[in-house]
C-alpha cells in the first residue's frame, strides 16, 4: 500500500537539500549511550552495540536501528532517534555495521548494502537473551535497505515485532547514477570520505599484508568505480553489477510478512522517484508513506525558523508502538 504522508516542510526549510543538510550542521545532540557490547561474529570478525538503557526495565520494549553508510552512534539521526525511543519507555541498541565503530574491524571486509547475517545474528542473539520482549528494528538509508533485504529473505519470521526503514535507496544501481550528477555529488564526495576513511583504518591491521582492493581505495572517486573495484571484490561479488542487483531490496518487497513501514520523500536528492517500488510490488505488510518534501533523512518541521521539529522521530515511535499495542499477547 501507498499513502500520502501528513508531513509539512518546514517553510523556512523547504527545498530538499536544505532538509538534508540542516541537522547535520546544526543540531548538537549525544546518543544517551548507557553501555557498549562487543560482539563476536562467527568468521572471528566483531560488530559493536551502543545500547541505551538506563532508567528503562529488563522487559520494556527493544528498538534496534542501523545507521546508514558513513554513519555511527554519533550521527545526529541515531541519537534523536534513541532519545525518542526512551522518552516512549523504550530500550535501545545501534548495531554498527563491520568497521564502523572506533575500532576498525578484524577482517579485511567491512560492511555493504546487501549483508544481512550480522544483523539476523544479532537479532537470533537477541531473541534468545529476552525471548518475550517486543522489538522493532529502524533502518535508515543503507540501514533501512539492508533491513527491507532481511525481511523478505525470512519472509515469516519470529524474531522482530515491526519495523521502518527511511530513505530507502530502493535500487543501487540508479542511485549510483544520481549521485553521480549536478549538487548530488557533493554527497558522493562526503559519503566516499566516509568509506575510505573504514578502509583505510585496515592499514593499521593489515599493514604490509594490505589486500589488493584496498591499495587504491583513493583512486577511485565514484560509487561505480569504488564500488566495482573496492566494494565488489571485498564482499566476493563477480563484479559491481552482481554486487548492485544482489544488494538492491526492491526485489525483496513483496516476500514480507512483517509489519513494515518505509517512510521516503519525492525529492530525495540521493535518487529519482524511478527507483520507487510500486504498489503492486509491496507485500499486504508494508506500507510506503510518501511525502513531497523531505530530502534525505530530513523530515524537518516547524513554524519557526531555528526551532526545527523533527518529524521522523515521532511519526517512526508513534508508529512502533502502534504496531506493539496491536499484539495479542501469548
Amino acid at each position: 500500500m501507498i499513502i500520502a504522508s501528513e508531513f509539512k516542510a518546514a517553510w523556512w526549510l523547504p527545498q530538499a537539500h536544505m532538509q538534508t543538510i540542516y541537522p547535520t550542521l546544526t543540531r548538537r545532540l549525544t546518543a544517551p549511550v548507557s553501555s557498549v557490547e562487543r560482539l563476536e561474529l562467527p568468521d572471528g570478525d566483531f560488530i559493536d552495540l551502543a545500547w541505551s538503557t538506563e532508567g528503562l526495565s529488563e522487559d520494556s520494549p527493544l528498538l534496534i536501528l542501523l545507521h546508514g553508510l558513513g554513519g555511527s552512534v554519533r550521527s545526529t539521526y541515531a541519537a534523536g532517534l534513541m532519545h525518542a525511543a526512551k522518552n516512549k519507555g523504550w530500550r535501545s541498541v545501534l548495531m554498527h555495521f563491520r568497521g564502523a565503530s572506533e575500532e576498525p574491524n578484524r577482517l579485511a571486509r567491512a560492511y555493504h548494502s546487501g549483508d544481512t547475517a550480522d544483523l539476523n545474528y544479532l537479532l537470533q542473539l537477541l531473541k534468545q537473551r529476552e525471548p518475550n520482549s517486543k522489538k522493532g528494528v529502524v533502518g535508515v538509508s543503507l540501514g533501512g535497505n539492508v533491513l527491507l533485504k532481511w525481511l523478505g529473505e525470512q519472509k515469516e519470521q519470529q524474531l522482530i515485532d515491526a519495523a521502518v526503514a527511511v530513505s530507502v535507496p530502493f535500487e543501487l544501481r540508479l542511485v549510483a547514477d544520481r549521485m553521480h550528477q549536478g549538487i548530488s555529488r557533493i554527497y558522493q564526495v562526503y559519503l566516499l570520505r566516509s568509506l575510505r576513511k573504514v578502509f583505510n583504518r585496515k592499514k593499521q591491521v593489515f599493514k604490509d599484508d594490505l589486500p589488493i582492493p584496498l591499495r587504491d581505495v583513493e583512486k577511485w572517486t565514484c560509487f561505480w568505480t569504488f564500488d566495482e573495484n573496492v566494494t565488489a571484490p571485498l564482499h566476493g561479488f563477480k563484479h559491481v553489477h552482481d554486487y548492485y542487483r544482489y544488494s538492491s531490496c526492491k526485489q525483496f518487497l513483496a516476500a514480507i510478512a512483517t509489519p513494515t513501514l518505509i517512510i521516503h520523500a519525492k525529492d530525495d536528492p540521493f535518487m529519482t522517484p524511478k527507483a520507487l517500488p510500486r504498489a503492486d510490488e509491496l507485500s499486504s505488510f508494508v506500507t510506503l508513506e510518501l511525502s513531497k518534501n523531505g530530502g534525505h533523512v530530513g523530515f524537518i518541521s516547524g513554524n519557526v525558523p531555528g526551532r526545527p521539529v523533527y518529524w521522523l522521530e515521532t511519526r517512526i515511535m508513534d508508529y512502533l508502538v502502534q504496531q506493539i499495542a496491536t499484539i495479542k499477547p501469548a
